[in-house]
């Protein structure tokens, strides 16, 4: 059983003992130092609370957990149910609401889930908040409300407004998609993907749709991350019916995988470069990714007359970075998209609506354009991701300071330590950090060729495991 705690929220496995993984005890435990921070935020006032789930087995469960504690807290729930994490982002907005929380461990496999923790805007909880509501939980530091304060549930559904707000948007063209008369494939691993994705696809007017893994039993048909390895099904799909471009998310709908009319991946660090450069042209600005993203959104803005940025991995860094930096768009190399126009979170809803009026304005110009030829058209890399499970004994910080005085000694690099160490040689770069979501060590390395992207990671491992 695992259970990890984090700024951002609470993961891990469901059942065990309590603290030992995400039972109903820890559940009860958490929301409620979540509910006594936003208490403390909103004084005397109701509080009101938007809640909305991905479609995994243990969400119902969950869901009647948190409810019942937060209407014991005194705050009135908006329950959306099955809804993505960006579409819960937007309903705290929409709402008018004083936080959000979304039951969904994202990528994470069945066993998981997760209590992500929103503020009032929508977006997560920077670290001193978030650390704030670990040290309530961990004291038992939280009053619940008399019978006459009790909250109660209002129940509502975001999904049309969602897709009705990426409709809106000005670099979104409906009619030029409906021209283009795409055909595209869907993969939505049986989560709230299978709900929200093709009702967009038909609302930008694409008109054959092939659905796979669209009903949302939580009953996941392949690991729920969308990297290749896991993605065999549709890639032999997209071969037999001739689909234009292909869709997949994860379980949240906040990350967005690409398939090529060929079967092969786009590249889920692309999902963000492409996205980027048609936005790009049309409001030049800057842009925001993480440190593990590929160079090649770097690349693409200062061809279009721009400033790149690099922030901490995690959502949060992101945003707070774009909003520093005043980035027209940004995102995570993992296939999360954040344009500001809509909202300030990951969005596969955005990604797919960018990339799809992209695709159709170049085929306007070029007809028979493949998705596969748009892919060559970006600055050429390959990542090579690794992954080291830690032991309890494991000496994280001892681990990267001795990587970093390492390499400090080599000629022509830049060391970057705002989270773990990343190595920046001309060519190539390497980072590796320890997971906010689990208990790994993450090692990626970006170069011109995937044999050299893996012989960097693989020096930076054999460092690495003289640790574990």
């Amino acid at each position: 059983m695992s259970l990890i705690k984090s700024i951002s929220g609470i993961r891990g496995t469901i059942g065990g003992q309590q603290g030992e993984g995400l039972n109903p005890l820890d559940i009860v435990k958490f929301t409620a130092a979540y509910a006594t921070v936003i208490k403390e935020k909103i004084g005397n006032k109701k509080g009101r609370i938007v809640v909305g789930r991905d479609a995994r087995l243990s969400g119902e469960m969950c869901y009647q957990c948190v409810s019942g504690t937060l209407i014991g807290m005194g705050f009135d729930v908006i329950n959306i149910g099955l809804a993505t994490t960006p579409t819960t982002e937007i309903a705290v907005t929409a709402e008018k609401a004083d936080g959000g929380l979304i039951l969904t461990a994202s990528h994470n496999p069945i066993q998981w889930n997760a209590l992500k923790l929103l503020n009032n805007e929508g977006e997560f909880f920077d670290k001193a908040t978030g650390e704030k509501v670990l040290a309530i939980a961990e004291k038992g530091d939280f009053s619940f409300a008399p019978v006459q304060e009790l909250g109660h549930v209002t129940e509502k559904d975001y999904t049309q407004y969602h897709i009705d707000e990426v409709l809106k948007l000005k670099l979104v063209d409906v009619e030029a998609i409906r021209k283009a008369n795409f055909s595209v494939m869907c993969d939505c691993v049986n989560s709230v993907g299978g709900i929200v994705i093709p009702a967009l696809l038909k609302a930008l007017g694409v008109k054959q749709i092939y659905k796979l893994n669209c009903d949302p039993t939580g009953q996941f048909a392949h690991t729920p991350e969308p990297i290749p390895q896991n993605l065999t099904q549709i890639a032999g799909e997209m071969k037999n019916k001739k689909a234009d471009v292909g869709f997949v998310v994860d379980p949240d709908v906040d990350r967005l995988a690409l398939i090529c009319e060929d079967g092969e991946m786009f590249g889920e660090e692309y999902t963000l470069v492409s996205c980027a450069d048609y936005v790009l042209q049309h409001t030049p600005g800057n842009t925001c990714s993480n440190l593990s993203s590929s160079r090649a959104l770097r690349d693409v803005t200062r061809a279009r007359g721009g400033v790149y940025n690099a922030a901490a991995v995690g959502e949060v860094n992101v945003v707070t970075k774009m909003k520093d930096t005043h980035a027209v768009i940004g995102g995570e190399g993992n296939g999360g998209v954040i344009y500001p126009e809509l909202h300030y979170g990951r969005d596969a809803l955005v990604g797919i609506a960018l990339f799809l009026t992209n695709l159709a304005k170049l085929r306007e110009k070029n007809p028979a354009l493949t998705v596969s030829q748009l892919r060559a058209t970006y600055p050429p890399y390959c990542i090579a991701k690794q992954r080291i499970d830690l032991t309890p004994e494991t000496d994280i910080d001892k681990l990267l300071n001795t990587v970093k005085a390492e390499y400090s000694k080599v000629p022509d690099t830049e060391i970057t330590d705002i989270d773990g160490v990343k190595i920046d040689f001309p060519d190539r770069w390497v980072h590796l950090r320890k997971s906010n979501t689990e208990p790994i060590i993450r090692v990626y390395a970006e170069a011109a060729t995937e044999e050299e992207a893996q012989k960097t990671a693989d020096a930076i491992m054999n460092e690495v495991k003289k640790f574990v």
